[in-house]
């Protein structure tokens, strides 16, 4: 069975796939904590899930939090003995990185890309609403161009309400109406109505840039809630990012990085 970890600013996901079976799935926040401590916390992981630590024999990483890496990888050899593989723009992904300096690609970013492609195809544009919100663009012939990053959904509220003492904290529900009639009615229609806007918008300039449409999906853990309301987004699936995960290292084993 393969341990697959994405570990990014906010949230860390941790899956287990079973074959191409993805059997298990958390997420988790990212904190910064001991190998001992990461170790026996996916151990517990594991646990609740009635999986066998020694079931386990192959873990991959993509992170855009490089201070959690070296306690992941460790805590990974130490307690599950298994050695981690590390997503790069080094490695095998299958498709072609055209981005100006492919060392700067988010390993989420490749990874969302590379499971892409192989579920539809290119031309194609991935949004992933994590910490930010990245429209990742992917030419035909399997290119990776690059895209565009905005600030996610709960980045800007947090800024919205840290900045403003008189607004209440609230839920991420759609109001029933773009015209909202209450404080929270009003800022639930900015943020998701406002948030499904700004994707669409992105879309159609990349549409016009590339000269054509393409197929758009969603991924990420806020993916649903804005896909609803977009006049773009085609499909969501959540576990995107695992299941890219699990192709590279198909690809790759656990060859050093």
């Amino acid at each position: 069975m393969l341990l697959v970890l994405d570990a990014g600013n906010t949230n860390t996901t941790v899956g287990v796939f079973d074959g191409p079976d993805l059997v298990r799935h958390w997420r988790l926040m990212s904190e910064r904590h001991t190998a001992d401590e990461l170790g026996i916390y996916l151990l517990n992981l594991l646990a609740t899930a009635k999986i066998p630590a020694d079931a386990i024999d192959g873990a991959v990483l993509a992170s855009v939090v490089p201070p959690l890496d070296a306690a992941l990888i460790e805590g990974l050899d130490r307690y599950l003995g298994v050695s981690c593989l590390k997503v790069t723009a080094s490695l095998d992904l299958g498709i072609t990185i055209g981005y100006g300096t492919p060392q700067e690609v988010g390993a989420d970013r490749l990874v969302d890309a590379v499971a892409g492609v192989a579920r539809w195809g290119s031309p194609l544009i991935i949004v992933d609403f994590g910490t930010a919100i990245t429209l990742n663009v992917i030419d035909e012939g399997d290119v990776y161009l690059g895209g565009a990053i905005a600030p996610g959904l709960m980045t800007s509220m947090e800024a919205l309400f840290g900045r403003t003492a008189k607004l209440p904290k609230i839920g991420l529900e759609a109001p029933s109406s773009v015209i909202g009639r209450t404080t929270i009615e009003s800022i639930q229609a900015g943020i998701l109505f406002g948030n499904a806007g700004l994707v669409d918008s992105l879309v159609r300039r990349i549409w016009k840039e590339l000269g054509r449409k393409t197929t758009v999906i969603a991924t990420g853990g806020l993916a649903s809630v804005v896909a609803s309301h977009s006049e773009t987004i085609e499909a969501v699936d959540p576990w995107l990012t695992l299941e890219g995960l699990r192709l590279i290292h198909e690809r790759n084993g656990a060859c050093p990085t």
